[in-house]
């Protein structure tokens, strides 16, 4: 018995890092749906994004910075997220925290593949501070009337087929 104990605890211990490696695909639901507070910021370009402005699209807000590395690795999936999405009632914000265009533009070139979605500048990290947001990466998604319908924290896969059927039933409503 105490053998077959221990070789659940040996089994636990050395499978609880691969499985805690591997990000969960999920979105938490946001309960009541609050409004979801609007910013202005501006983005790589110099152009003014308003989240107000996107209102009958779906939001997907994304605060992250170029220091943290399961932000790093989830932008690859944002892009390819946004590829296949980019042409519904969509929209995908990824708002650098606390960071310049110059601490940013070397890392968006390094990552080796083109990020067309927009990307914003929340230098002084105002936006950050008026959003719940508890770690990096932190997401929340905005269904069209402006609310804030769920929440993840940690990274994702974006272009999980789990995930992209959850932001089109939001899209469908």
């Amino acid at each position: 018995m105490l053998k077959h104990i221990a070789v659940g605890l040996l089994a636990a211990l050395v499978t609880a890092p691969l499985l805690a490696a591997e990000p969960p695909q999920t979105l938490m639901p946001i309960a009541k749906r609050p409004a979801a507070t609007d910013y202005a910021i501006e983005d790589l370009d110099g152009k003014m994004q308003r989240l107000s402005d996107y209102r009958g699209k779906v939001v997907l807000v994304n605060f992250w910075a170029t220091w943290c590395p399961p932000c790093r690795k989830e932008l690859p999936s944002m892009q390819r997220l946004w590829v296949k999405l980019r042409d519904e009632p969509f929209a995908l914000h990824a708002i650098d925290t606390g960071e310049t265009v110059e601490d940013i533009l070397p890392f968006v070139f390094a990552t080796g593949i083109e990020l067309t979605f927009p990307i914003l500048l929340d230098r002084d990290n105002a936006t950050l501070k008026s959003w719940p947001v508890v770690a990096l990466p932190t997401t929340f998604v905005v269904d069209k009337r402006g609310r804030v319908a769920y929440r993840s924290v940690g990274g994702r896969e974006w272009d999980d087929p789990r995930l992209i059927e959850e932001l089109r039933r939001l899209m469908q409503e």
